[in-house]
């Protein structure tokens, strides 16, 4: 964007009701030992944007000192509404670049709420540039960018925390606790599930941009010739440029939830397969409402995944996680457990002490490791993150690579595996008989089975070239995410 342009967003936002004052004077990145005081810089405005921001204005001695958003009508109103809530105890500058806030040496932490195409760039330039960094899940839109962030962590010894509320549970941390330290039955399967029943989002045509979106920085980083309605606010979630779909959006709490239950020396799969589909919405979406996935780690263990979206009646909500024990016991819960033992009838409490989790929830969590200065407090840290996040990548991956094959209970390629036979059989049979999808007169698109190598996170055999391709987005002139050599 050039300067002028800039420079007539801001005073558009300034004009629609955002105050352009900044109080502070501190001319470093630490935090002010004097005051305790954090400053942070709210980046994406929308939906998890004003949570955010309730978030951190419900921290003590915390100072949102930047709102960021390309489009000026959501900054004017998110402006009026922190005028109200803060009553004048500190004054809030709109900007629509987040560059402008990183020169700012008195911010200490910038906070991501953007799509998720930006996650990763932000991430890494708020590390470059010595901030803190709490980002809204997923972490990366794709492999590679991910394991940059972690670097640029490594490199800027900054926190990062990601927006993975249920790492700061201390309930679920005790499950996991125990499972890894043999204190249960060894666990086998670690399942999670994001049903929850969404619609289609319809055609829009492609058109200008309205006036008030800064289009070129709401692109940022993503390749993506035309706007169409349908990107902004929120439907980006279901196009590959910009989203992850719903595996990767909701999904990423469990994904997170499931990967942390394993045992504490695995990192990647290395082996995943994905079938599913976008069944009765016929709309613009790219995305699969319907998706079975399956990740295989080194040391056997399996994460299993379900995400159903398509509404119908009697439709059963689930967005939780299960826990398949290699004795035959299954746990469910979330925080506070039950256990379902071999040849038991019903399932009976599961009394376990509370794990390791830095206190004080999500928000009140990041801001202390901020004031630590200490990247081990952060409940959900860059490495966490970037493994939850891959494990979705990868399953995507073997979707968008597959082929279409009938809708009928012979569409999973699972081998020998009666797990996972069994577990796409549920699935089939609610799309079936639930949703209605005729048996043979609709179809699945069914992934291959890719090999993927934990160390040098590439794929490996079968499909690898097709693969590899899609581990990293290309990116526009201006908003590229550096190589690791030059983080």
């Amino acid at each position: 964007m050039s300067k002028k342009s800039r420079r007539d967003f801001l005073a558009t936002s300034a004009a629609a009701g955002g105050s352009l004052l900044l109080t502070g004077t501190r001319a470093s990145g630490a935090v002010d030992g004097a005051s305790n005081r954090v400053r942070i810089a709210v980046a994406g405005l929308n939906g998890r944007g004003q949570s955010h921001l309730g978030g951190w204005l419900g921290q003590d001695n915390v100072e949102v000192a930047y709102v960021i958003d390309p489009d000026a009508n959501v900054l004017a109103k998110r402006m009026q509404s922190l005028e109200k809530r803060t009553e004048g105890k500190f004054q809030t500058k709109a900007i629509s670049d987040v560059r402008e806030a990183l020169d700012d040496k008195s911010i200490d932490a910038i906070s991501i709420a953007t799509p998720n195409h930006w996650h990763s760039l932000m991430t890494i330039w708020g590390a470059q540039a010595g901030k803190h960094v709490y980002v809204e899940k997923p972490m990366s839109h794709d492999v590679r960018e991910g394991r940059i962030a972690v670097e640029a962590q490594k490199k800027y010894g900054v926190v990062i925390q990601h927006g993975t509320q249920r790492r700061s549970d201390a309930g679920i941390a005790g499950l996991h606790e125990a499972l890894q330290n043999g204190d249960l039955p060894r666990l086998k399967i670690s399942y999670g599930y994001c049903c929850k029943p969404r619609g289609g989002i319809g055609h829009e045509p492609v058109g200008p941009p309205p006036a008030n979106l800064d289009w070129d920085l709401w692109k940022g980083p993503a390749v993506i010739s035309d706007f169409h309605a349908n990107y902004h606010p929120y439907d980006w979630h279901w196009f590959w440029k910009t989203g992850n779909g719903d595996l990767n959006n909701q999904g990423t709490h469990q994904l997170d939830v499931a990967r942390w239950a394993l045992d504490k020396d695995q990192t990647h799969p290395v082996r995943v397969m994905a079938l599913g589909g976008r069944f009765q919405w016929d709309d613009q979406g790219e995305t699969p409402n319907t998706m079975f996935g399956l990740a295989e780690y080194p040391n056997g263990q399996m994460v299993i995944f379900n995400v159903r979206n398509v509404n119908y009646p009697k439709y059963q909500r689930q967005v939780f996680n299960e826990y398949y024990l290699e004795d035959g016991s299954k746990i469910t819960g979330e925080g506070n457990y039950k256990i379902l033992r071999p040849g038991a009838s019903k399932a009976e409490p599961l009394k376990l002490p509370p794990g390791k989790v830095t206190p004080g929830g999500n928000w009140g969590a990041f801001i202390a490791a901020v004031r630590a200065g200490d990247p081990n407090m952060a409940n959900g840290n860059v490495s966490d993150a970037h493994y939850g996040c891959v494990m979705g990548h990868l399953m995507n991956n073997s979707y968008r690579l597959g082929e279409k094959k009938p809708f009928n209970a012979k569409a999973g390629q699972f081998g020998d595996n009666a797990d996972a036979s069994e577990h796409f059989m549920k699935l089939h049979e609610v799309m079936r008989d639930g949703v209605g999808i005729p048996e043979d007169k609709a179809e699945y698109t069914v992934g291959p089975w890719l090999t993927f190598d934990p160390k040098t996170e590439r794929h490996t055999g079968n499909h690898a070239e097709a693969a590899n391709t899609l581990l990293k987005d290309p990116n526009n002139k201006g908003f590229e995410v550096p190589t690791i050599d030059k983080v």
